[in-house]
């Protein structure tokens, strides 16, 4: 029995991944490696839609993928790499843009948001075919599973329409995948507006819990936290978003079930809870972020890495790209 493969990855956009990152995919994606033939991308390519400083960029890459590997993503497991060394990820997205209809891009809710953000006159091409790439990026691995948040089901929907006309047009070329999204239960907020989820984008920095975070700040962030003028420790997300963001947050680093944390805290005060809360996340991140720096401090070798999975992933990806040339009529070159 073949085993199904996943395509998944996150984009290289701030000096560390944040705490929402690690609960909305990574410890899924973790877990899938085992059950799935697992390839996993830093999505530079998608990064640069937006302006970005390019020593930054180049930067927050390989701290991306070191937080990959630190996390638990397993490159003897996984295939592992950076976008951007797979030149077929950019050749397929231009041929796809070729059956991808004008409408139908402009329908995607994530351009629109981020265009009226811009401004429509600033918002850049790439931007707007954005969704094309990240289908390109999905169907040049026979991908079955695409693990996504709600907010990606969108693009991964335009995926699959794009991969069956294709076929319809062309022959049966592409693996129409399937969308798996995430554990809503996992979504983690922002610590200071806990009704927003935690994002790089969030208004307040002491909302967000960066994995690279030092131990003293991340105590100081959940202290701080957002709750409220009651004194009952209960999971209530519509009317006490701030305590069950803690109670998730605590399950999470703990391990421990939600009505068990109710339990055990009850009678308790908010201050106890976030002492606890603040202990447990910095011990569940002191690993991550301490294999993380060992990782960037040999960055010969967290290359070397990321250019074994490069190798795992072109011969995948090519092999893909020759179908596609094929079936569209380009011709070989000799």
């Amino acid at each position: 029995m073949t085993t199904p493969r996943l395509f998944s990855g996150m984009q290289p956009s701030a000096d560390s991944l944040h705490f929402g990152n690690y609960a909305g995919a990574l410890i899924q994606w973790i877990e899938m490696q085992s059950t799935h033939d697992a390839v996993f991308c830093v999505v530079d390519l998608h990064a640069i839609t937006v302006p970005q400083d390019p020593q930054a960029l180049a930067a927050t890459t390989r701290k991306t993928a070191a937080q990959y590997i630190a996390c638990g993503i397993d490159p003897q497991k996984s295939t592992l790499f950076v976008q951007s060394h797979v030149p077929a990820h950019s050749e397929l997205a231009w041929i796809l843009n070729t059956v991808t209809s004008f409408g139908e891009a402009s329908r995607m809710t994530q351009f629109k948001d981020k265009s009226q953000k811009q401004g429509s006159d600033n918002a850049t091409v790439g931007l707007f075919t954005y969704p094309i790439l990240q289908a390109a990026d999905i169907l040049l691995y026979d991908a079955t599973v695409v693990p996504v948040g709600e907010d990606q089901r969108q693009h991964i929907e335009l995926t699959r329409n794009i991969s069956e006309r294709f076929n319809q047009r062309f022959g049966d070329t592409f693996v129409v995948p399937e969308v798996k999204i995430m554990d809503a239960a996992a979504k983690i907020y922002d610590l200071q507006n806990p009704e927003s989820k935690m994002s790089k984008s969030g208004e307040s920095p002491q909302g967000i819990l960066w994995l690279l975070d030092e131990p003293a700040v991340i105590t100081k962030k959940v202290k701080s936290a957002v709750t409220d003028t009651d004194t009952d420790i209960r999971f209530d997300a519509e009317n006490k978003p701030g305590v069950s963001n803690l109670l998730t947050l605590a399950s999470l680093a703990t391990g421990k079930s939600v009505p068990a944390l109710e339990k055990e805290f009850q009678g308790s005060g908010y201050g106890n809870l976030k002492s606890t809360v603040a202990e447990a996340v910095v011990e569940l991140l002191e690993p991550i972020r301490t294999t993380t720096h060992e990782l960037l401090a040999d960055p010969a070798e967290l290359d070397r890495i990321l250019a074994a999975g490069a190798s795992k992933a072109e011969a995948i990806a090519d092999t893909t790209l020759a179908k596609v040339h094929e079936a569209v009529g380009l011709l070989p070159r000799a």
